[in-house]
């Protein structure tokens, strides 16, 4: 068993915490801004804009709606064009991507609505511009729930690479699926779950401690 942990299970971590990191970076990247959007310009934001909420509004709940084994179906072939290839864990990482923005986008809106309202009426009160009130008030005051948000979309990729592998991704779920399922080597896929389960448990710690340190209450 050790063997087959070592030559084919430990192989594959790499490329899981590789989908895993890159996807996470860059569904931040993308997220974070739609949120700051959606915060600013919904109903009684900074900068109310009906048309720029709904419209955002409407693409974000659409891309949530769908199942992500279809949605990595539908988007491979955004991957061919973007990295050149449609399977292994560079070509993964677009759909996880497209699968994680928009839950980033909906999750930091909610943690940006939660910042008390007398805080940036103070701001605005001092005279500070809108982009001052984002820079110096919300994101500083939301950056523990901000963590807290940021450690469940990085375990909710986790799961979500664990079936991309399914589908030619790589990783730990490829094996799961190779090894576990089609030639029933159940020790195989055990030992892929353990492994899967050991690195959420780390990201959750690590995101737990974070979410402490930057929490001044």
């Amino acid at each position: 068993m050790m063997e087959k942990f070592m030559t084919i299970v430990v192989p594959s971590i790499p490329d899981t915490l590789y989908m895993v990191f890159f996807s996470s970076l860059f569904s931040m990247v993308l997220g974070i801004p739609l949120a700051l959007i959606l915060t600013v310009t919904r109903p009684g934001g900074l900068n109310p804009k009906a048309k720029t909420y709904q419209v955002l509004d409407t693409i974000i709940n659409t891309l949530r709606s769908f199942p992500f084994v279809i949605l990595i179906m539908v988007v491979y072939p955004l991957s061919t064009l973007i990295v050149g290839r449609s399977i292994g864990p560079t070509a993964a990482i677009v759909p996880l991507t497209v699968a994680a923005a928009p839950f980033v986008a909906r999750i930091m809106e909610g943690v940006f609505l939660e910042i008390d309202d007398g805080l940036i009426e103070a701001a605005r009160a001092m005279g500070s511009t809108n982009k001052q009130i984002i820079r110096k008030v919300i994101l500083p005051e939301s950056l523990p729930a901000m963590i807290n948000a940021m450690t469940m979309t990085i375990i909710n990729i986790i799961g979500y690479s664990a079936m991309a592998g399914m589908l030619g991704g790589g990783g730990l779920g490829e094996v799961a699926t190779r090894y576990g399922h089609y030639r029933n080597e159940l020790d195989v896929l055990w030992m892929s779950v353990l492994c899967i389960i050991l690195i959420v448990q780390i990201v959750q710690w690590v995101g737990n401690r974070l979410t402490m340190k930057t929490n001044k209450k």
